[in-house]
């Protein structure tokens, strides 16, 4: 007989869809509280802190970032072979729209800091998405949002995320270190074999990869990739006749394992570390700078140009179809919560300016102002949406 006693509430919300992006909001919240505090002072002193070779803020964003981005590996690699990205038919709006919410932010950003040298290099700030808040944002307008556009901002987000991590390689690596990086190329080699192997323990992968993240830091490249690298190796095993992952396949049970950790403790402490900012001397001058501008203004005029435009494009033409039940009113509330750009953006601020506090602080308003936004127009604008998409649905 089946168990029909309730979950416990505490269990029902870290089952649930907006968990980790409302428990993210809370962390970047209390970051904000923090250093606005007479705790401000011990807040910087923890995170300048030095364990062994490397401070509290770079274990967390060189080492535990690492976590994350081995979870985006293994829900990139999943979702290509055996999910909603596996055919080009489900590649085709996702990747299209994907691809404007990179482009357009970036170009408006570099408009805005055209004559700001200094800035530049953070153009692809305003590029990234974060799925968990931006899914907790949707999860919490529960039924008047279409399950299909919860599919199609997973799949637009899980292709925004491998974009990032290719502009992060070739962008944002410098000083490059040849022994270490043959040597990194070595362990990859080794993990390959191991899958070629069918090796399904994932403790031999899991020690390599931690070897790898080593060798990665002291190449040059950000340590971070070697997350992404690892993931690609772990082994999915396909039922036969099915060709649907089994939940004994490593890549399965690896990122079920993971997803817990990084949505509940990996992500806000990384948000947690990262978003607090001395809002003291603040003014509307300050909000509006170049750099604060670019970045709040690629997220959200940026990213509703962007998705919302070649999405509308890509229909047009025939490329692609509207998702199910969703209308053009529910497509501009989903390409404005794709503005929201903590997780990803925060990282990409931090590597664009490396070593400069002001900048650094200057782009995490930039997010902060532009992600709460964009979360607040998305969430209108996908309230007044038709329930079902009506007579939106058709495209003429």
């Amino acid at each position: 007989m089946q168990d029909e006693r309730p979950k416990p509430i505490l269990r029902e919300f870290l089952d649930s869809e907006a968990a980790g992006g409302i428990i993210l909001m809370a962390a970047a919240a209390l970051a904000l509280i923090v250093a606005n505090s007479p705790l401000a002072e011990t807040y910087f002193a923890v995170l300048h802190a030095y364990l062994g070779p490397l401070s509290v803020s770079h274990w967390i964003n060189d080492g535990l970032m690492a976590v994350f981005f081995l979870l985006v590996g293994l829900e990139i690699k999943r979702e290509m072979l055996d999910g909603q990205l596996s055919t080009w038919p489900r590649r085709v709006l996702p990747g299209i729209a994907a691809a404007g919410g990179m482009v357009v932010p970036a170009l408006v950003y570099v408009a805005i800091n055209r004559n700001n040298s200094a800035a530049l290099s953070g153009w692809a700030i305003p590029t990234a998405t974060d799925i968990a808040f931006a899914l907790g944002v949707l999860s919490l307008l529960g039924s008047r949002v279409p399950a299909s556009l919860k599919v199609f901002l997973t799949a637009l987000a899980i292709i925004d995320d491998l974009g990032a991590v290719i502009i992060i390689a070739i962008f944002y690596t410098t000083g490059l270190s040849l022994a270490y990086l043959g040597s990194a190329f070595a362990v990859i080699a080794v993990l390959i074999v191991l899958n070629r192997m069918r090796v399904m323990n994932l403790v031999p992968y899991l020690v390599l990869g931690a070897v790898l993240w080593v060798l990665v830091l002291k190449s040059g490249v950000h340590a971070t990739l070697a997350g992404v690298a690892l993931a690609l190796t772990i082994p999915l095993e396909r039922t036969a006749g099915i060709g649907h992952d089994t939940e004994h396949s490593p890549l399965h049970r690896l990122e079920h394992g993971l997803y817990r950790i990084v949505s509940f403790i990996v992500i806000p402490i990384f948000g947690f570390t990262n978003a607090g900012v001395s809002l003291g001397g603040l003014s509307l001058a300050g909000l509006v700078e170049p750099l604060t501008l670019g970045v709040a203004a690629g997220l959200v005029l940026g990213k509703l140009v962007g998705v919302f435009g070649s999405s509308a494009l890509a229909i047009r033409l025939g490329l692609a179809d509207l998702p199910v039940n969703a209308g053009w009113t529910h497509m501009i509330g989903i390409s404005l919560l794709c503005g929201i750009g903590f997780t990803m953006s925060l990282f990409i601020g931090l590597l664009a300016f490396a070593g400069d506090v002001a900048l650094q602080d200057a782009v995490k308003i930039g997010i902060l102002a532009g992600s709460l936004l964009a979360a607040l127009l998305g969430a209108a604008v996908l309230l007044m949406a038709p329930a079902t998409g009506g007579v939106e649905e058709e495209v003429e």
